[in-house]
């Protein structure tokens, strides 16, 4: 297929709705689109297909790599490849994949203009991050939680704030940076590097002041990530993680059981911020973002090093921290219901301790003096209090 008749076929699927996230194609299926949070498909009449076949996919998939010889090496060795892809009217991240014997394309819709903190309904002390000079900062929460929206917001505070030369790298590019007083050098996996370890050894002689690191993935790139942190870089990153202290042993079990005290030492001089995200549905249809916090003091650091115990644990420290700027996913997701965002069935499900988050909700009720029970009209049991009478008189 001809990159003007999928540049059409794009731009007709993106005109369903503006609030897409991702455009799906799958075999057996129509074509797709996911909008806030829900797969629903999409007919165009101009392409009266019902089922896509594997034809379909196949042309749709060739015709995005474009010859690219990695891309085809990548798809057929390791069953999967990914890759940008622009059109007029947006930018996508693309990954095509095997299954079934079939190809699968999924892309993920990024936004053209670099969101700002407050547009994407961040806690404030998010702007903090682009005052850090050094240091390792990470993103977390699972694919399509928003991490590199926030990402390319702390570099644009830092692009109209400071005269410092950028360096991301990227699995694939996905916000364009215009200079303002920083420069910036935007490599891409695959067309510009090799592999995130090697990039970021190689960043270190590129006279950097920031480094992006699209993924930590392994071992060796966390450890480069911690060096250039220890050595007065400031080094943002991600992570598939659901808050902070999994983030925290997630990078703790990276390493050899027998290292585990020097790494924790590092992870503890080297870690500034973990922001963890996770999208809710929204009360009238969208999603908005519940967080967790978690900056670098004393107490943490303490943590870091000595390990979570029964009474004394990140979550902990986290919610009761909040004079320095930290909250749980909890504390977030309460906020979000008091504001009327999100359902309390919502505000439960994405609870990290239910019990806690149903309390509290109850609590909220009743100041609003609404029910906090759906158990009405229970009455004595008039018999048995007229036999409890009768043995008493007795």
């Amino acid at each position: 297929m001809r990159k003007q008749e999928i540049d059409f076929l794009l731009e007709k699927i993106c005109a369903f709705h503006e609030e897409i996230s991702d455009i799906i194609f799958t075999v057996g299926r129509p074509f797709q689109v996911t909008l806030w949070g829900e797969v629903r498909p999409v007919y165009i009449d101009e392409f009266p297909i019902d089922k896509l076949t594997a034809y379909h996919t196949e042309i749709l998939a060739l015709g995005m790599i474009n010859s690219q010889r990695r891309l085809i090496e990548n798809l057929i060795i390791n069953g999967y490849c990914d890759l940008s892809y622009s059109i007029p009217s947006a930018r996508f991240r693309v990954n095509i994949f095997s299954q079934r014997g079939y190809y699968s394309i999924v892309m993920r819709k990024l936004p053209l203009k670099i969101p700002s903190v407050e547009e994407l309904r961040l806690p404030p002390v998010v702007n903090e991050i682009a005052k850090e000079r050094m240091g390792l900062v990470l993103i977390t929460g699972a694919t399509g939680s928003g991490k590199s929206s926030t990402l390319a917001a702390i570099l644009n505070i830092i692009n109209e704030n400071r005269a410092c030369h950028i360096i991301t790298l990227e699995d694939p590019v996905e916000f364009i940076h215009s200079p303002k007083k920083s420069t910036f050098n935007q490599r891409e996996l695959g067309v510009d590097f090799n592999n995130f370890a090697d990039a970021l050894r190689a960043s270190l002689r590129q006279a950097p002041h920031v480094i992006l690191v699209g993924e930590i993935r392994d071992r060796e790139t966390l450890e480069i990530a911690m060096m250039a942190a220890e050595t007065g870089h400031l080094v943002l990153s991600t992570m598939h993680t659901t808050d902070a202290g999994q983030t925290i042993g997630r990078m703790i079990g990276m390493f050899p059981p027998e290292d585990e005290n020097y790494i924790r030492l590092r992870v503890a001089d080297t870690l500034k911020w973990v922001v963890s995200q996770r999208l809710l549905p929204k009360i009238g249809g969208g999603r908005v973002v519940a967080t967790e916090v978690m900056r670098k003091n004393l107490r943490i650091r303490d943590l870091i090093i000595n390990g979570e115990t029964v009474d004394k644990t990140f979550y902990h420290v986290i919610a009761t921290s909040g004079s320095v700027g930290m909250h749980t996913f909890d504390q977030s997701i309460l906020e979000l219901y008091k504001e009327g965002l999100i359902t309390e069935q919502t505000a439960i499900a994405y609870a990290s301790q239910r019990a806690l988050v149903i309390k509290e909700i109850d609590n909220i009720k009743a100041l609003r003096g609404e029910k906090t029970t759906d158990i009405e009209g229970l009455k004595l049991d008039l018999d048995y209090e007229r036999k409890l009478k009768r043995g008493q008189n007795a």
